[in-house]
């Protein structure tokens, strides 16, 4: 197969913007922005901007003609993917490959039950803390990608190698753990924990560096997390919390999770995705997760409050 040289860049919002200006900036590589309607005239017009570094991209309207792509990078938010996942078809080839960067632990499933589970390398962003303020994305850390082969394809190995090449040129940091699956649990154990203490709180993160009380929140949903993913046969502990908050102790203080900026901007959160999944699978299995059952009325609350609008709550199995 042919050497990764464009990339796509699917929902342009903090994390999506950030990759586009790697991809932007490397040798021999160009990037363009998947978007439709009002939303790809306006990137268009604007471009992107990113510490201070405006620039534009092409921008694709699938509505129209389209080459398939090389490497689709997936930012969206899991309630736009949901409904969104067939509109991209026009860029999918047989050669086309998925890498998802959204929180949660199912958008591999989505995007693998419409476009077939060879295309989709799971993968896990981390350690990032970019931050969009009045149009600009803003960011200290550009983390790294952790993701693993895709599953039922002949060759894996090729398609692993193309995207870790794909990613040196772009000087993205990235790791090919020995059991992906797992490192998708240990990101949503961040996310539950921190995204949305931090967006009940109204906390950046340096309020997690200096107050004991929204650690001891935060570990408390993160704990809960691993009951339940223990239970289901995965090798989650204490420890991984531990590394997780070495992890934290070196982002930007002012930096903030994807949920507190939801909050903040009135947009909905992805909190069916986090505490809405937890409550759910430990239901399913037994295991009590009070902390998350709390987090989740709270977050609802504020979803049915946003700008006057009543939400339909996430739904939770019983």
């Amino acid at each position: 197969m042919a050497e990764i040289r464009h990339v796509q860049i699917w929902g342009a919002g903090a994390m999506g913007s950030l990759y586009a200006w790697k991809f932007f900036q490397a040798e021999g590589m160009s990037v363009s922005l998947i978007a439709g309607g009002e939303r790809a005239r306006r990137l268009s017009a604007e471009g992107l901007c990113v510490n201070g570094n405006r620039f534009r991209p092409e921008v694709v309207d699938l509505a129209g003609d389209s080459e398939a792509s090389e490497l689709i990078v997936v930012a969206l938010k899991h309630h736009h993917l949901v409904g969104a996942v067939d509109e991209v078809a026009a860029a999918v080839g047989p050669d086309t490959l998925f890498l998802s960067v959204m929180n949660g632990i199912d958008s591999e499933a989505i995007l693998g039950g419409r476009y077939g589970p060879e295309k989709v390398l799971p993968a896990v962003a981390l350690g990032m803390d970019a931050l969009r303020e009045k149009g600009n994305v803003v960011f200290t850390r550009a983390g790294r990608i952790l993701f693993g082969p895709p599953a039922g394809r002949e060759n894996p190995s090729s398609a692993v190698g193309r995207v870790q090449r794909a990613f040196d040129r772009a000087d993205i940091d990235w790791e090919v753990p020995s059991d992906i699956h797992r490192a998708l649990w240990w990101k949503l154990m961040i996310n539950v924990g921190v995204n949305q203490t931090s967006a009940v709180l109204r906390a950046p993160f340096g309020v997690f560096h200096t107050c004991p009380a929204a650690r001891t929140l935060m570990v408390s949903a993160m704990q809960e997390v691993i009951a339940v993913a223990r239970r289901k046969g995965i090798d989650l502990s204490d420890e991984d919390i531990g590394e997780w908050l070495s992890v934290l102790s070196g982002l930007s203080p002012e930096g903030k999770t994807s949920m507190l900026q939801d909050v903040e901007a009135g947009r909905k959160t992805e909190v069916e995705i986090f505490a809405g999944r937890i409550v759910s699978e430990g239901r399913r299995c037994g295991v009590p997760t009070p902390v998350n059952e709390t987090l989740l009325q709270i977050l609802q609350v504020y979803e049915q409050r946003r700008g006057g609008e009543v939400l339909i709550p996430c739904p939770i199995d019983t």
